[in-house]
């Protein structure tokens, strides 16, 4: 019997996401690749917690990179940095096939729809993938009720400027905590586990099946 990936190597481990045993090798290369892993498969575990000791390095020419940051942005709006991580949260919640490449290029087409905003200029930059035109339609909209309603935000109206540097605050903190692949979801169980109590937020029942 032969890994049913590569039909090469002999099977070792098993798969939750394909329900069967696979090799180690396709375990590691197809792992947030091809294979939507859930969240806790031992292996998966393993390989975040792996990551976690070997910190990501943003290339120079990582988008909004440039951007420097008030040093007190996040003493100044502490309420609506985690609002707006609790949307991100619960959106995905609802929406199983999010990634951390949907939520970060949300993130980047909102701040930079901000960016043009605090400069004056009304232009939106939306994403054309369902999932992340959704992500970004939500944050909007969330932003914009924020704007409206003073009283949501115990420091105030906050500022398009303070705005846009908050999702470029969220944008790299993203970048740093994702790992790269495409089906990644490492910085959205980051940022699901900063709300531990939230019913909207609940994790759902486990997909690996004892073979």
């Amino acid at each position: 019997m032969s890994c049913p990936i590569c039909q090469k190597r002999k099977p070792g481990r098993f798969c939750p996401a394909k329900a069967e045993t696979i090799c180690p090798v396709c375990c590691g290369t197809e792992r947030e690749v091809t294979l939507d892993c859930p969240s806790d498969c031992v292996y998966l575990v393993a390989a975040h917690r792996y990551e976690e000791r070997h910190p990501r390095q943003l290339p120079a020419d990582t988008p909004l990179l440039d951007v420097r940051l008030a040093p007190d942005l996040i003493r100044i709006h502490p309420q609506l940095l985690s609002a707006i991580a609790f949307t991100i949260a619960k959106f995905c919640a609802a929406e199983p096939s999010a990634t951390d490449p949907d939520v970060l290029a949300a993130l980047e087409s909102l701040a930079q729809s901000y960016k043009t905003l605090a400069a004056g200029i009304v232009y939106e930059h939306r994403p054309v993938p369902p999932v992340q035109r959704g992500l970004y339609d939500a944050l909007s909209a969330f932003l914009n009720e924020t704007k409206q309603s003073p009283a949501q935000n115990p420091q105030g109206r906050p500022k398009d400027s303070e705005i846009f540097e908050l999702l470029v605050f969220l944008y790299r903190m993203g970048l740093l905590r994702t790992n790269g692949r495409p089906r990644s979801r490492r910085f959205l169980e980051f940022l699901r586990s900063q709300f531990p109590g939230a019913h909207e937020l609940k994790r759902e029942e486990s997909r690996i099946i004892v073979p």
